[in-house]
């Protein structure tokens, strides 16, 4: 039949034209031109009505095969499409391994918190919990319900950020005490509370507007100064090495009765004296003493039973001995040069 030899010709176009196809775009025209309502192939399948009966069976056969032919043509050339799309993004995707990679930068944690967390982790390995304060007071929290009243002398060392009068920026970690003391009248108590403080300090090598405490307050039955001098031997070396030694100085702090500052054998010259300890042989960290009755009486406790000890260390202090800080406002001043000295360090 004639239609046959031209269903033959119309492939044998479509091949040589598949040929020259780039994009799925033009392949899809092209499906068009040659599939279409008005393409040549559907001119020659509407000539079946045409075809003698008898041949039509034969004719609408060889359609159905030749239509089946021309769309595994177009489906082939498709595939051959996304391979190649497929192996383009591949090749502009590769990295090249012989370059250098560029590496985040990796920042250290400032000795600040590199203290903190380490005093946190030996005082929870005695048995303390972690109790957290506010940077944001009352006056009565942080004097007053500390032996601290209004007219107090002990005020006047504590030079006070004021909000108004009521609420101020917490001059001592140790208002957290007072807090720990009101929830839990009559009740043992085992805790640090690590924070920032802020006075009106003069800015200077050794002093900052902002510094920060890990305060330490034990309550209960039995508690003696013997309990606070072996609590903190025990820190010192952990902190600072086993043979390093304490001694306690008898000090004056409104909260504390007795009260005593607390030294720390120097690292430099082992006790025997040099400059850094200027020539004494111990350096002073802390402030301590047993918890002044007039303080556990004001939260409920009566001080004819129970009895404490409190601490507050000076985290800015621990740190500059710790790492030969020369001066505090390092530590506050965001100085990466300052920062990646600590990268490698315990």
């Amino acid at each position: 039949m004639e239609e046959l030899q031209d269903l033959a010709e119309l492939i044998r176009s479509l091949d040589d034209e598949l040929k020259l196809i780039k994009t799925k775009e033009e392949l899809n025209l092209l499906r068009a031109r040659f599939m279409g309502k008005s393409s040549r192939f559907s001119e020659i399948q509407n000539r079946i009505k045409d075809i003698p009966p008898e041949k039509r069976a034969e004719f609408g056969k060889a359609i159905y095969e030749y239509r089946n032919q021309m769309n595994d043509r177009f489906d082939n050339v498709i595939k051959i499409l996304e391979e190649r799309a497929i192996a383009k993004r591949i090749e502009n995707e590769t990295i090249d391994i012989t370059l250098k990679g560029d590496f985040p930068t990796v920042g250290a944690k400032n000795p600040f918190y590199k203290v903190i967390d380490e005093m946190t982790d030996i005082f929870v390995s005695m048995g303390f919990s972690v109790e957290e304060g506010s940077d944001v007071e009352t006056d009565h929290f942080n004097f007053e319900l500390l032996n601290v009243p209004k007219d107090h002398p002990a005020r006047d060392m504590q030079d006070t950020f004021y909000i108004d009068e009521t609420f101020l920026l917490r001059t001592q970690t140790s208002a957290s005490q007072a807090h720990v003391l009101q929830r839990n009248s009559n009740v043992g108590i085992k805790i640090i509370s690590p924070g920032k403080c802020y006075r009106r300090d003069n800015d200077d090598a050794t002093h900052s507007h902002q510094f920060a405490q890990v305060e330490g307050l034990v309550v209960d039955k039995g508690i003696t100064m013997a309990n606070l001098k072996g609590t903190l031997e025990m820190f010192c070396k952990k902190m600072f090495g086993e043979k390093r030694e304490i001694r306690l100085r008898s000090s004056y702090f409104p909260f504390t009765e007795p009260s005593v500052e607390v030294d720390v054998s120097c690292s430099e010259c082992g006790g025997k004296g040099c400059s850094m300890c200027k020539g004494t042989g111990y350096i002073e960290i802390l402030g301590a003493g047993m918890v002044h009755p007039n303080v556990l009486r004001m939260s409920g406790y009566d001080p004819e039973i129970y009895s404490g000890f409190a601490f507050g260390i000076g985290v800015d202090r621990v740190a500059m001995l710790r790492y030969g800080i020369d001066d505090i406002r390092k530590i506050y001043s965001n100085d990466i040069r300052f920062l990646n000295q600590f990268k490698k360090r315990k």
